[in-house]
């Protein structure tokens, strides 16, 4: 389970559109974001990246560095 937490979700639905897996999705009750498929998440880092209020937390011990390229 690479995605550990969600906590502090404001319903802004980003992650859920930057996932390239359809990891997140929202939860229609709570308007909030939920992890629907975790065994799918390639730690890709976007949904945290692009969270505006840091709510995902990626589990340490599954969490690769996220590289970037100095092209």
């Amino acid at each position: 389970m690479p995605i550990n937490n969600i906590s502090g979700c404001i319903g802004c639905e980003t992650c859920v559109q930057v996932c390239p897996t359809d990891v997140i999705r929202m939860d229609p009750k709570t308007k909030k974001a939920v992890i629907q498929y975790q065994a799918d998440c390639q730690i890709c880092h976007l949904c945290r990246m692009y969270c505006p209020v840091d709510a995902i937390t990626i589990t340490p011990d599954k969490s690769i560095p996220v590289v970037v390229s100095w092209g």
